[in-house]
Formats: C-alpha cells, sequence, structure tokens
C-alpha cells in the first residue's frame, strides 16, 4: 500500500487531513485575520522561464490561474474600503507579474488608492519590454517612494542562480537591476536557503553582490534581502497544536495567514477566489469564497507548508 502513496507525501502520511484534529487526535491550530495588513494578488502563473522548484509550478504554458484584470484588482481595492481593513500594502506575484498586460494599469489603481505596492519579478524580458518602462517610470514619478520591486535571487553567484532558473538566467536578471538602479527605483531581494549556507553567510554574499554592483539593498534588513525556506512536502514535519503557540513562544498573530491574503483567478472561473495565503495557490480547502467578507474567517494550519514555512520558518511575504 505505501508504494502506492507519491513520494512527496509518505513524510506525513496520516497527517495534515482533518481540519481540527492532528493525527495524534490534538486540536489543530487556527489564525485568525486579526490584522490584514498585505492584500497579494497573484497576477496569473504565466512565466517567462521554468524554474527548477517552483512552488506555484510556473512556466511558460501554465495559466491555471489566468491573468487578473485591472478592474478585477479594483474592485477588491473597493471591497478594502467597505470592510475597514487597515491594508498598508498591495502586493503582486505571479508567475511573473509583467507577462499581464494590465500590470502597469493595475499597479497605477493600487498606487492611486494610496497603498504602497510591492511586486515579485525575475527583472527579466517581461520588465524589460519598453511599454512596461515606460510605464514604471510614469509611476515612480507619480508615486515617489511608493513602490517597491522585489528582485528573486536564488543565489549571488551565477552558478548556482542559474541552476535553478537556467542557463545565463542571473546577468538577465542584473541587466534589469542595473536599469532599475539607474532609473531610482527601490528594490528588494527574495533569495533561498537551500545552499546549505548559513544565514550570516548568505547575507554576507548578497552584501558583496549589492556592493558589486551598487545596488541599494541592505543584505542584514530580512524585510529588504528575504530568504525563504525551501518548501520541500517530502520533509517531516510536524503538526501545529493550540499548545504549540506557548512552547514555541510564537503568537499565532505572527502568522502571514493573520495579516493577508491572496487574491487569484482560476482558468475558466467567472469571477477571482480569495485564498488564505500566498503559498497554497491550488489547494481547495484554503480557498475561502470570493470576497473580502468571505475571507474574514480563521485559517486551519492544515498543510506542511504551514508548519515549516511559516511557524517553524518564521517566513513572511510581506515587505
Amino acid at each position: 500500500m505505501k508504494d502506492l502513496i507519491p513520494e512527496t507525501t509518505l513524510a506525513n502520511v496520516g497527517k495534515f487531513e482533518d481540519p481540527n484534529l492532528t493525527a495524534k487526535g490534538e486540536d489543530r491550530a487556527r489564525v485568525a485575520l486579526s490584522n490584514p495588513q498585505t492584500l497579494w494578488f497573484n497576477t496569473g502563473t504565466l512565466c517567462n522561464i521554468e524554474c527548477v522548484n517552483c512552488y506555484i509550478q510556473s512556466s511558460p504554458s501554465n495559466d491555471r490561474l489566468v491573468y487578473i484584470t485591472a478592474a478585477e484588482v479594483q474592485d477588491y481595492l473597493d471591497q478594502i474600503i467597505t470592510r475597514k481593513w487597515p491594508v498598508t500594502e498591495i502586493a503582486f506575484t505571479g508567475g511573473e507579474p509583467f507577462m499581464n498586460p494590465q500590470m502597469i494599469d493595475i499597479t497605477r489603481a493600487s498606487l492611486a488608492a494610496g497603498y504602497d505596492v510591492l511586486i515579485l519579478t525575475n527583472a527579466m524580458r517581461p520588465m524589460m519590454r519598453k511599454s512596461m518602462l515606460a510605464g514604471l517610470l510614469e509611476l515612480n514619478t507619480e508615486f515617489p517612494g511608493k513602490l517597491t520591486l522585489r528582485i528573486s535571487v536564488d543565489h549571488y553567484d551565477a552558478a548556482l542562480h542559474d541552476a535553478e532558473r537556467g542557463a545565463g538566467a542571473l546577468d538577465k536578471t542584473i541587466v534589469g537591476m542595473n536599469w532599475l538602479r539607474d532609473n531610482g527605483f527601490k528594490m528588494a531581494v527574495a533569495g533561498r536557503s537551500v545552499f546549505g549556507h548559513s544565514d550570516a553567510e548568505s547575507r554576507a554574499g548578497y552584501g558583496a553582490f549589492y556592493a558589486e554592483h551598487g545596488y541599494d539593498i541592505d543584505a542584514n534588513d530580512p524585510g529588504m534581502t528575504v530568504l525563504f525556506p525551501e518548501m520541500d512536502e517530502s520533509v517531516e514535519v510536524p503538526e501545529i497544536t493550540t499548545a504549540c503557540w506557548g512552547i514555541l513562544d510564537k503568537s499565532p498573530d505572527a502568522m502571514m495567514c493573520s495579516s493577508s491574503r491572496m487574491v487569484v483567478k482560476r482558468k475558466g472561473a467567472a469571477t477571482p477566489s480569495v485564498l488564505a495565503c500566498t503559498l497554497l495557490p491550488y489547494d481547495a480547502e484554503f480557498e475561502l469564497g470570493t470576497t473580502l467578507e468571505q475571507a474574514e474567517t480563521d485559517v486551519a494550519l492544515n498543510h506542511p507548508h504551514c508548519a515549516k514555512f511559516c511557524v517553524l520558518g518564521g517566513a513572511s511575504c510581506s515587505a
């Protein structure tokens, strides 16, 4: 029977099945939306490259999440006001957000509504199209200091970065980062902790990389250089119970799902949906409805990512 179970689930077999109870019958931890600060939008899962370990499986052919439109984003910006959410940041992920033909209009609507905006990008060809560059220049001039682009730099060593993203990928990203640098954009970096370095070693390496290229990015600020733990479902992780908060000396209010939600549009769907977080785009259990009001429910930590990435890894996708 064991041979019939996919390898990626063997480590946690029997776990993360009941939203209310762990495999040991203990009360599963839940997180309330206590202070919504960031509303994420997935702009679509299409990407110009296909990375080895992309958690959302973005690629030039993956359109499971289709392009969200500026009108749909505006509707949710209006819902923030209606629901009186204390949101300060609108953030965009993909796929590659600059594949979305309405990305400039989407960003403009979010900035015009008064929010800080964070865009996750590989800073490669989609961002470097003339129409995108012109739009970005206009936005950065019109809304100074309100727009941050977080660039995916898996590793500061080209060989390691390119092993994940394809030959020549880091050089292409550096071209985009240089353009952003030269035009006064605020940049951050998203790296990965899969390479076996200590946190201090990684940050020292990124610091040297920034110094070499003249990037005004703080390698020691975890909000500006974000080092994400690997999301490997084949690794065994403990289930998080209500007792864990005290044992780990952590608060549910520090979890990503206490302060954010993500809007996606599924292929073939009439309307977008609101998800519990950015990490579980395809799991139906974490789809909370189509409106922000419906998304105000609490979230059961019923997935390995909840434990390893958020509770134990201490990760956050926010700036």
